[in-house]
């Protein structure tokens, strides 16, 4: 219930006031005993006592980011909305400056943009010192000018992303916002018109000195001749000079023109000469090229054939060896032992049949042959 918005609060930008400070911060505020102690039950009247106490400013500080009264007191007015009457009588009051820069830092986040820039702005003229404390946890020096302008140009302050304003010439352009009117507008003017007196004054003493001088006199009118006559002579010195130099020049520039004409020729030369050498060289890489192509084709051309030589070789030794092997199977005949051996091949016996016999005395087994011979003594039929 403490740290719930009150009910009669509108929304600011669309959301819920407290939501314009982080998660992460907001909750390290409701945890801080400053914010359960000090802040509890406060209103718009009570909260101007305890702006009244602080002493410094900033965000969040040590080691597990400890959020400094300032902040709580800056949730807090986020979460009862005060009325912005009473808003601008903190930034109003020239008695607390710490005052001052809280209604300043809760308009920054709540306000308009003409509101921001209209009542923000004054507070440039307020050089007043301001202790802020650092993330570190260490104070340092700043000014309450150098916080205003934090807030109207910087995105991030006191660990809070601010809301997006405009920019002031928009704002003036489309008419919204009136030109911002320098305090020091006065002295400005007072020394713009001091100067422009001086220089009034320094133009009329210039005049009456011309006036002065431009009286004749015979010793004026005689030192006004001889100044003529030393310029004439002057004049025709310097005419002498000026054509003897010329016709220097001329040479010299004849002389540049020659030695440009020879470079000129000797980079034509040597360029044509890179050229043909170049060539040259191409026509060398090329013929090289077709000569390391035949020597590769005629190589190629040897190794195979002198692979299908061997080949063929090997094949025809193949088939010579078969040949022999059979030849030597086929023409075998026997050698005689006592005389010289006879190449004449013998012709073939021709195998005679041996005729079978009926009685049974040829038979393999001798028993059965035996006794198949005694069944034929006898006259009867032979064993099989």
């Amino acid at each position: 219930m403490a740290n719930r918005t009150d009910p009669a609060a509108k929304s600011i930008r669309g959301t819920n006031p407290q939501n314009l400070v982080e998660k992460i911060l907001r909750s390290k505020i409701y945890q801080n005993t400053y914010w359960k102690e000090q802040c509890f039950g406060l209103t718009a009247e009570t909260l101007v006592d305890k702006a009244m106490e602080l002493d410094h400013l900033g965000g969040t500080h040590g080691g597990n980011r400890k959020p400094t009264p300032f902040m709580c007191l800056v949730m807090k007015m986020l979460q009862i909305q005060p009325e912005k009457e009473i808003v601008i009588e903190f930034i109003k009051n020239d008695d607390y400056k710490y005052v001052r820069i809280l209604g300043a830092f809760y308009l920054r986040l709540t306000g308009t943009d003409v509101d921001v820039y209209r009542y923000l702005e004054p507070l440039y003229n307020d050089y007043r010192k301001l202790r802020q404390k650092l993330p570190e946890g260490r104070f340092s020096l700043t000014h309450v000018d150098e916080v205003i302008d934090e807030l109207l140009t910087k995105d991030y302050s006191c660990d809070i992303a601010l809301p997006r304003i405009k920019k002031r010439w928009t704002l003036e352009s489309i008419g919204t916002l009136e030109p911002r009117q320098s305090v020091l507008e006065d002295d400005f003017e007072e020394e713009e018109e001091k100067e422009e007196n001086d220089q009034l004054d320094n133009f009329e003493d210039g005049a009456r000195e011309k006036d002065y001088y431009r009286g004749r006199s015979p010793v004026r009118e005689r030192d006004r001749d001889r100044r003529r006559d030393r310029d004439r002579y002057r004049d025709r010195d310097y005419d002498r000079d000026y054509d003897r130099d010329r016709g220097r020049g001329r040479e010299r520039d004849r002389d540049r023109e020659r030695d440009r004409d020879r470079d000129r020729d000797r980079d034509r030369y040597r360029l044509r000469d890179e050229k043909e050498y170049g060539r040259d060289r191409e026509r060398e890489r090329e013929w090289e090229g077709r000569e390391r192509e035949r020597r590769d084709r005629d190589r190629g051309r040897r190794r195979s054939h002198s692979r299908s030589r061997s080949r063929s070789r090997d094949r025809k030794d193949h088939e010579s060896g078969e040949h022999r092997k059979r030849h030597a199977r086929s023409s075998t005949s026997p050698r005689r032992r006592d005389g010289p051996e006879d190449t004449r091949e013998e012709p073939k016996k021709k195998k005679v049949r041996k005729e079978k016999k009926d009685d049974g005395t040829d038979h393999p087994d001798p028993e059965i042959a035996a006794a198949n011979k005694l069944r034929a003594s006898l006259g009867l039929k032979p064993l099989k």
